[in-house]
């Protein structure tokens, strides 16, 4: 069981031990008069430096028709600057807990205090299906743990009867209605009530096309419960795409693309060798992109500490622009210059919203890829390419270009010129008013030029491949004032404002 160790499995056993064996003496004498429902309760107590993963065993008998599941834990104060009682929870069934095996039927993190699973029906976050007999477990997941420790109970409780008729999936479909090879809009994460969002999948999907965009991808937080309920949502013209947001204890990663109904296993770290790489490798394996998420996002957990050799793109914008996009852009900058220098695979830049509720707008910002058509696997060939930009809303519009020897190309691509070739970028922009348009190559910014009140510019600026291996483009709002009382985000350091737009590279040479 690599990423949990077998120390973990048994400290959880001896914590839930002695409740579970009286309730199963309960459950005995409850059998001499059949109920229509029975409930078990266990309860026990994590210090600090609990397992990540607390496994709580559950015998689960014939003929149950439904299991509910309620949990709390304390919350004693701390004092400031200490992190208090945080604890998720999931649950494995009788086909066991082994990482990345087939028992997984849920997880709500700690965004539900209840939730229930039946043959017809689940909670969101958790999958529909039988309720077989057989050892079932309930998964702690203390995130963090007060120094006064954490007290936990949960009331299992069994409903008997007929099981009622199987869930049907409604997957969507792998094509919409597209305009051949064009630019397609697309957030490609974004979460619902299926994991700790707010909004339901329609709302999403309303708020989807309120703003301009062509796809979508399904992301919620360790669980694919909402790829079956996409199918009516999506449409002509608007493509749903399966994936996932693989929150572990040492970053969150994106899988894109994911078979409808695949489930990533997130319960490792960066220091369980191989765990990582064997679930990327599965990803890929299958036609979907490893996307590192917020790599520099502040909050516990959330930080990347993987490495990026098993990524197929970075996402470099996340939601509103602030210091930790500057990082993950300068990181990522970083990463082009040595790409080129070793001759070495480089990493596309993605932006998505991460939007969880109102009023965080969908599509804010939202990647731009050239397709060849609106389809899963050509919008997913796309992203790997490189072929894509960043818009901050649907507003901007923006083309970037590099013409030489008589050879165009356009963003993610090579223009194949001599090294002393003139060579002419252009980049066209619209959409933001006052804003300032910024070239930048592997020696850093070029060339900047203002754009006026309306929005709309062009720059023209002449190159060589001998003086740079790649050219790529940043448009950016203007500085707001700094009123009194009120700071910047960006800080008084910057002579620009917060990024409206960014491309991927063109190279040269």
């Amino acid at each position: 069981m690599d990423g949990i160790g077998r120390r973990d499995v048994l400290r959880a056993g001896a914590v839930a031990g002695a409740t579970l064996g009286a309730a199963a003496a309960t459950a005995g004498a409850a059998r001499a008069e059949p109920a229509p429902e029975r409930t078990v309760v266990l309860t026990g107590r994590l210090e600090t430096g609990a397992a990540d993963f607390v496994l709580l065993p559950l015998d689960v008998p014939p003929g149950v028709r439904e299991l509910a599941v309620r949990y709390t834990y304390d919350r004693p104060p701390v004092p400031a600057g200490t992190p208090g009682n945080s604890c998720d929870i999931g649950i494995f069934d009788e086909r066991g807990t082994e990482l990345g095996g087939p028992g997984f039927r849920g997880w709500s993190g700690g965004f539900r205090t209840e939730f229930a699973i039946s043959r017809e029906q689940a909670t969101p976050g958790y999958l529909p299906g039988p309720v077989r007999p057989g050892r079932w477990h309930l998964v702690l997941g203390p995130y963090q743990v007060a120094p006064q420790g954490l007290a936990y109970r949960v009331e299992v409780t069994l409903r008997f009867g007929d099981p009622g008729p199987a869930f049907v999936p409604a997957y969507p479909a792998e094509r919409a209605r597209g305009r051949g090879r064009a630019w397609y809009r697309g957030d490609c994460h974004l979460h619902t009530v299926h994991s700790d969002g707010r909004r339901t999948p329609e709302e999403v999907a309303v708020g989807a096309r309120a703003a301009g965009l062509d796809f979508i991808v399904s992301t919620e937080h360790n669980t694919p419960s909402a790829h079956a309920v996409w199918g009516p949502l999506a449409g002509p013209d608007l493509l749903v795409i399966p994936g996932e947001e693989v929150t572990t204890r040492n970053g969150h990663w994106l899988a894109l693309g994911v078979q409808p109904g695949q489930w990533v296993d997130w319960r490792y770290r960066a220091r369980d060798d191989g765990a990582h790489q064997r679930f990327t490798r599965q990803v890929r394996s299958r036609g979907g992109l490893v996307v590192p998420a917020h790599p520099y996002c502040p909050y516990v957990g959330c930080q990347w500490k993987f490495g990026y050799q098993d990524a197929d793109a970075v996402e470099v914008w996340n939601g509103p622009w602030t210091y930790d996009d500057e990082s993950a852009l300068d990181t990522w900058d970083a990463g082009l210059a040595e790409a080129v220098r070793y001759g070495r695979r480089w990493l596309p830049a993605i932006g998505n919203s991460d939007a969880h509720s109102s009023p965080q707008p969908i599509g804010a910002p939202h990647t731009v890829v050239l397709a060849e058509d609106l389809t899963r696997d050509h919008v997913l060939a796309g992203l790997r390419a490189g072929r894509s930009w960043i818009a901050g809303s649907p507003q901007v519009q923006l083309d970037l270009t590099a013409t030489g020897h008589g050879r165009r190309a356009g963003i993610g691509e090579r223009l194949a010129v001599p090294a002393d070739a003139p060579v002419d970028i252009r980049l066209t922009v619209s959409g933001v008013p006052d804003g300032t348009l910024r070239l930048i190559t592997d020696e850093g910014q070029l060339r900047q030029e203002p754009l006026p009140a309306d929005g709309a510019g062009t720059l023209v600026w002449r190159t060589t491949a001998s003086l740079a291996a790649y050219v790529r483009a940043e448009v950016r709002h203007p500085r707001a004032d700094r009123a009194p009382g009120r700071g910047n985000s960006m800080g008084p350091d910057l002579p620009w404002g917060p990024m409206a737009a960014l491309t991927n590279p063109v190279f040269l040479g």
